[in-house]
């Protein structure tokens, strides 16, 4: 096992994790955490938000844009996988309880080993019956909520791992907000010429951008409909673009993805049809049937909602100003690290 930070005490490499849980630095980690997850708490109590427990076995309904980085199981004879994201699950309820959260394990078979990926984190999620202005104020309230529970629980733990608690009392909405095309054309700008409209950004983009804007948390809305995920609702002014936003923090990157969603039956099914996420279900002996259930919760109509989803240790990372998320959760797990 290895635990990574920038506090000298737990800088050093162990093989025997077990052997560090006494020390002061990972008690001030774990307490953290703690804190940072009831900030979240209070910010869905405070605001009405419904806990729901979703399932973690699914079908391909728990995965992400990816899904080449689902952990298949076996299901009774058939196959199912470890859940990546209950979005979907939270979504058919928002139309009977309005608002509705959850947090749980995504699991992401990440085929290497970095300073920015787990295979097991917890995901903060939410949905609620709203359009997109409503979406990015709720997400940088919850992000706000989290960070000053934690700086004022914790800040005797937060000077002991090294973190800059006077930036950390400078986080409060509202966060700036960027459209993709203009990251793109700053980018294009200033780092790399040969950046195009269409491409992903990568880590490295996200953090110079992140950081040319103040070094503050940053939203990138609008992305193109091409590379997101396929119920995110089109833009009406451009619909090559869609209402989508990621929150971009110092030190972690992107730590949310947010959309409004598209919720018209036949929009849904014909999005879902084109994505990159069925052709690769396809290539695996799968079908738009893996979808059934969720696409009927919209054959007699639905409403306008939105979402999100919150990396925990991405939010842990940025307050704790590390440069490796393996140090941003008490049991760090990639494919270097058993339990």
């Amino acid at each position: 096992m290895v635990l990574y930070s920038n506090s000298p005490n737990i800088l050093k490499q162990t093989k025997e994790r077990w052997k560090i849980f006494h020390t002061p630095e990972l008690k001030a980690l774990a307490k953290i955490e703690s804190s940072l997850m009831k900030g979240a708490r209070k910010y869905f109590e405070e605001n009405d938000f419904i806990e729901i427990n979703v399932p973690h076995l699914t079908m391909a309904t728990g995965a992400c844009e990816n899904i080449n980085t689902l952990f298949e199981v076996d299901w009774f004879g058939d196959k199912c996988y470890l859940s990546q994201t209950g979005q979907l699950y939270l979504e058919v309820l928002t139309p009977h309880l309005k608002k509705v959260w959850c947090v749980g394990p995504s699991f992401r078979a990440e085929p290497s080993v970095d300073e920015r990926h787990l295979v097991e984190f917890p995901l903060i999620e939410l949905e609620f019956e709203g359009r997109f202005d409503e979406l990015l104020y709720h997400i940088e309230n919850l992000i706000t909520h989290m960070v000053s529970t934690a700086t004022e629980e914790r800040e005797k733990e937060l000077k002991l791992l090294g973190a800059d608690v006077e930036r950390l009392y400078s986080i409060k909405p509202p966060f700036r907000k960027i459209t993709y095309t203009e990251a793109v054309e700053t980018l294009k700008r200033n780092i790399e010429p040969s950046i195009e409209w269409g491409d992903d950004l990568r880590s490295s983009h996200e953090k110079y951008l992140v950081s040319y804007f103040g070094n503050k948390p940053l939203f990138i809305t609008h992305y193109p409909k091409k590379i997101k995920f396929f119920n995110m609702i089109e833009d009406e002014s451009n619909p090559d673009v869609v209402k989508s936003a990621d929150l971009i923090m110092p030190f972690s990157g992107e730590a949310v993805g947010a959309a409004e969603r598209e919720y018209r039956y036949n929009k849904l099914v014909e999005r879902l049809e084109q994505s990159t996420m069925m052709k690769m279900l396809k290539e695996k002996g799968r079908s738009i049937k893996d979808f059934e259930w969720y696409l009927e919760c919209y054959k007699e109509g639905g409403s306008p909602h939105s979402g999100c989803g919150v990396g925990f240790n991405r939010v842990t990372q940025s307050v704790l100003g590390f440069d490796d998320i393996r140090a941003c959760t008490v049991y760090p797990l990639n494919r270097a690290m058993k339990y």
